[in-house]
């Protein structure tokens, strides 16, 4: 059989075979519409209660906060707009990150379609949040601030508790894009203030189409889609049953094994780290050297293009991205590279490397064998290798 590696686990993960397993009853024996009356179908609601506790206990929340939607860019568009309406009289300001997923930042643009005014914070050339800018942009009409829990493409974890509290003490809604952090780090929506929450399933081995958005009891947030009295008449449509239980499924392995996890892939993404930027010259590590995910690496070669690299790592059998996979097909470089100052030329080159608990340090052993290699390879055929090799020898 052929190499294969995967590491594009930010972009998607694999279903434990367990969260398959505790799904496929719900396919076909169990298959009833929770909504009738009738007990054969009705004893699903009891089972998608039990599935809103598990979430629950994970984040820290009661279980009437969870409400069960089709993924993480559906709780990051409901989040935004039903609080932008809700809100709207109190004020119309609403603050983010210019390194949000573009869930968050095409909502925004469309809010200011709306009248909305958004603030886009600048980070650091680590990805941070600058809590001090952040203070400096609240306004007296601000009802909402927005940032993501850990970014998906640096890996970059933020301040989320101390945000919380700037929110809190201004009387602002604050709300967290989780999808990547959820299932890899310790959350807890108390602890960090958090009134909104978004997580997906497919990011955590579990279902690809689930996801939960965590509303704060109290949070005047209104109905997202329109129809029926599901999830509390908040988010109309028969319930995904089988994605709600693979859903929990999940988050209960995920938390489980979160400890023993990421102790490993923090180990191995260290070793990854070291050897790539102690080995391949003129080449950068992306995001936060300790605040980052754990199982998060991100580089940038210089004088090659990532779609290059990406390509001749299929060839051996290596799964990466460079960057968010919801542009991929872009030409841009990626927004959140530029954001932490990279010139375009750099960002092109960028690889993102995102492990899980199935790598071992030989598959990180040829990962970086064949990237020097490759690298290598890229460079010898690149005219600004060239011309830098030749000012290199002036000096």
């Amino acid at each position: 059989m052929e190499k294969f590696i995967y590491l594009d686990n930010a972009a998607t993960t694999k279903t434990a075979p367990e969260v398959v397993e505790a799904m496929l009853p719900y396919f076909t024996e169990k298959f009833g519409n929770p909504s009738s009356v009738y007990s054969f179908a009705s004893g699903n609601k009891d089972v998608i209660t039990k599935q809103r506790e598990t979430i629950a206990d994970a984040l820290g929340a009661k279980s009437n906060e969870i409400y069960f939607t089709a993924g993480g860019s559906e709780s990051d568009n409901w989040a935004l707009k039903a609080t932008a309406d809700a809100y709207k009289d109190k004020g119309r300001h609403i603050i983010t990150t210019k390194i949000e997923h573009h869930a968050i930042l095409h909502t925004g643009e469309y809010l200011e379609k709306q009248g909305f005014e958004v603030t886009y914070l600048d980070v650091d050339e680590n990805g941070v949040v600058k809590l001090e800018d952040l203070k400096a942009a609240i306004r007296p009409t601000t009802i909402l601030i927005s940032v993501m829990f850990a970014n998906n493409e640096i890996g970059t974890i933020q301040p989320i508790k101390e945000i919380g509290e700037i929110a809190h003490e201004h009387g602002i809604l604050f709300h967290t894009d989780a999808v990547q952090a959820f299932g890899q780090v310790p959350i807890n929506v108390d602890e960090c203030q958090i009134d909104m929450l978004s997580a997906s399933g497919h990011k955590l081995n579990g279902p690809k189409g689930i996801g939960f958005l965590y509303i704060r009891k109290g949070v005047k947030i209104r109905s997202f889609v329109h129809g029926g009295a599901q999830e509390r008449k908040r988010r109309a449509g028969t319930e995904n049953v089988p994605g709600i239980v693979g859903l929990g499924a999940a988050v209960s392995r995920a938390v489980r094994t979160m400890e023993e996890r990421t102790a490993k892939e923090t180990e191995l993404r260290d070793y990854l780290i070291s050897r790539v930027i102690n080995e391949i010259p003129y080449t950068k590590l992306n995001g936060h050297k300790e605040m980052r995910l754990p199982n998060n690496a991100n580089f940038s070669f210089r004088f090659i293009e990532g779609e290059s690299l990406l390509i001749k790592l299929d060839m051996k059998g290596i799964c990466g991205s460079s960057g968010s996979a919801c542009t991929s097909g872009s030409l841009d470089p990626s927004h959140v590279l530029l954001a932490i100052g990279l010139p375009h030329e750099i960002a092109h080159g960028s690889l993102r490397l995102t492990l899980n608990e199935e790598i071992t340090k030989e598959d990180i052993d040829y990962v970086v064998d064949s990237l020097k290699e490759i690298v290598s390879d890229l460079r010898s055929m690149s005219p600004l290798y060239e011309d830098f090799q030749k000012s290199e020898k002036k000096a």
